[in-house]
This record gives structure tokens, C-alpha cells and sequence, in this order.
């Protein structure tokens, strides 16, 4: 892996996933810089992963390859400004915070800055997330390769064309672990009205979840096909899945998706 020098900014949950993600890909920790402006933050950073951290912004992005935004998006005015000066001409900054756009990037970095935008979900702090990404014009193809390998610590990264889909992206994947929570937890307290203890419910609602999950992740087959799979004609699982449709399910499912994409355009014009 190179050994490109790499700076987060925050050293919060998900910069920490990222950090331990490319210690375990073999990112050497000498590369590898965190500047959070806690004390106690940035001791539980250089404990936990051995790496150099900073309070002030500006000395840990000095030389850096690539900075990685992980902040909150009400901090992010600062931070652009604290960086904006000792940036390297080379460096592509990456964003990982919720709504700041790669124009609101431009304003407080310079246009002529390679900006990243990416959105992940949080199982992205189990190495096990999704994080859609758009890039600037201006980035080249080995800054998309320096982000693309940094956001893989996390997950699987999947590039987009247009930053109006990101709207899209955290609607359905940004916000779509807690679908699948709420699901799960609707599955529990359906089997706990079906006569059921809580516990041995929840633990065959989580557990059944986690196994579909696998399945998803493992299976050559489109998830239509390995719902047909485990259908028997006349079975209980029909019967179950008919009161779904019954239900109109489908629709409910992409009226979410759409409330979430609305939300997301009226948080996104703020930044």
C-alpha cells in the first residue's frame, strides 16, 4: 500500500474505523496523522492506534496527501478555513461529513483544491459499511485511487457521476441501517404477539437478520431471487409475504426513501 501521508480531522467514530481499517490493510501508522482539539481525544487515538496526533489543524495537514474531513457540519466553516493555508497543492480532501457539498468545500478551500464528497453509514464503524462518493472535476485519477483505498478501511465505496444523487445515496443507504433496525424490531414484537418470550424472539429476529445479511453478501443471486428461493407455493412464507403486498409494503418502503431524499435536499441547501 503507499505510504501516502494521510490527515483526519476529528478523531471522532468514524475517523477512528477509518484509522483501524488501514492500520489492519497495512497503512503504515507513521503515515497516518489525527488532529482533534480534545486532549482526551486525541490520547485515546495515539493509545489505541499508535499514530501522531495534533491540536492545531494546520500542522497536521502540512504535507499531507489527502486530509479526511471528519467533522460535524456546523464546525466545518473553521476547520475549511484552519487548513485552507498550509494545504498541500497536491492534496485531495475528502469529506465525510453530512451535507456540506463539494461547493461549499470550494468556498472555504479554493476551487483549484481536489474535493471528495463521501457519505457512509454506520456500519462503516464495523469495517462493515457502504459510502457512496462523488469527486470534483478537478480530481485526478490517482486522488479518486487515494480515496477510494481510504474509504475501503470502511466498507465497499461505490462512485457516482452526479452530486445530485448523493440526496439519494443517503437516503437509502445513509439512512437504511435503521430500516433494517426497525424491521428487526418490528419482527421481535410480532413474535412476542405470536406467543413468544422477548428475548428468545429478539435473538431469532437479530440472528435471522444477520444470516439474510450474509446471505445478501455471499449468494451470486438478485435479492427477488433468493426471496423466490426460500418461497414454497401454498407455505407459510407465502401466506407472510401476500399480507406484506396486502399491505402495500413497496410503497410504504419508497414513500420513506422519499421523505428521507426531501429531508436531505432542505438540510443540504444550508451548506
Amino acid at each position: 500500500m503507499s505510504e501516502s501521508t494521510i490527515t483526519f480531522i476529528g478523531g471522532g467514530n468514524m475517523a477512528q474505523a477509518l484509522v483501524g481499517g488501514l492500520l489492519a490493510a497495512g497503512h503504515p501508522g507513521s503515515a497516518i496523522r489525527v488532529a482533534d482539539p480534545s486532549e482526551t481525544q486525541r490520547q485515546q487515538v495515539s493509545e489505541q492506534f499508535g499514530v501522531a496526533t495534533f491540536a492545531d489543524n494546520a500542522e497536521a495537514v502540512s504535507g499531507a496527501r489527502a486530509v479526511v474531513l471528519a467533522v460535524k457540519p456546523q464546525v466545518m466553516a473553521p476547520v475549511l478555513e484552519s487548513i485552507r493555508e498550509p494545504l498541500a497543492e497536491n492534496a485531495v480532501v475528502i469529506s465525510v461529513a453530512a451535507g456540506i457539498t463539494l461547493d461549499g468545500l470550494a468556498r472555504g478551500l479554493g476551487e483549484s483544491t481536489a474535493r471528495v464528497r463521501a457519505m457512509p453509514n454506520t456500519p462503516a464503524l464495523y469495517r462493515a459499511g457502504i459510502t457512496g462518493v462523488v469527486a470534483s472535476r478537478n480530481c485526478r485519477e490517482e486522488d479518486r485511487a487515494l480515496a477510494t483505498t481510504i474509504l475501503e478501511a470502511a466498507g465497499r465505496v461505490v462512485w457516482i457521476n452526479e452530486e445530485s444523487q448523493m440526496d439519494a445515496v443517503t437516503a437509502v443507504s445513509g439512512s437504511g441501517p435503521a430500516y433494517f433496525f426497525a424491521f428487526t424490531e418490528h419482527l421481535a414484537e410480532a413474535g412476542v404477539h405470536a406467543g413468544l418470550p422477548p428475548a428468545v424472539a429478539l435473538e431469532l429476529a437479530r440472528q435471522t437478520a444477520i444470516g439474510a445479511g450474509v446471505m445478501l453478501a455471499e449468494s451470486e443471486h438478485e435479492p427477488g431471487e433468493l426471496r423466490r428461493r426460500v418461497t414454497s407455493p401454498g407455505g407459510t412464507t407465502e401466506a407472510a409475504l401476500k399480507s406484506f403486498a396486502g399491505s402495500k409494503m413497496a410503497a410504504m418502503i419508497d414513500q420513506a426513501v422519499q421523505a428521507a431524499l426531501r429531508r436531505g435536499r432542505e438540510l443540504g441547501g444550508d451548506h
